[in-house]
C-alpha cells in the first residue's frame, strides 16, 4: 500500500473545544503522522499521513466525535513528505 497525505481544513465552532487535543489523542495508536492547528481566520487546519485506511479511520473517528461543531470541511490531498510524518503533533 502507498502513503497519502491530507490537508483538511474545518470550519464552524472547532476553536476552543479541544478540538486539536482530540484530534491529536484520536490519532495515538494509528500508523498515521501530520499536526493540527488554529488557523487565524478561525479554522482548525490537519494534516495527516499514512496508510490511506489509517487516514480515512482518524478523518472518520475525528468526524464521528467532532462533527457536531463543524460546519464544513475542505479536504486536499498532496503528495506525502519523503521521508514521511512519523508522529502526530499540535502545532502552535
Amino acid at each position: 500500500m502507498s502513503t497519502v497525505r491530507r490537508r483538511v481544513y474545518s470550519s464552524g465552532r472547532v476553536q476552543g473545544i479541544g478540538f486539536r487535543y482530540t484530534s491529536r489523542w484520536l490519532a495515538q495508536g494509528r500508523a498515521v503522522g501530520g499536526y493540527v492547528r488554529n488557523l487565524p481566520d478561525g479554522r482548525v487546519e490537519l494534516v495527516a499521513e499514512g496508510e490511506q485506511a489509517e487516514v480515512d479511520a482518524l478523518l472518520e473517528a475525528i468526524h464521528q466525535r467532532l462533527g457536531d461543531h463543524i460546519r464544513d470541511v475542505q479536504v486536499v490531498t498532496e503528495p506525502p513528505d519523503d521521508p514521511p510524518l512519523s508522529e502526530f503533533s499540535i502545532r502552535h
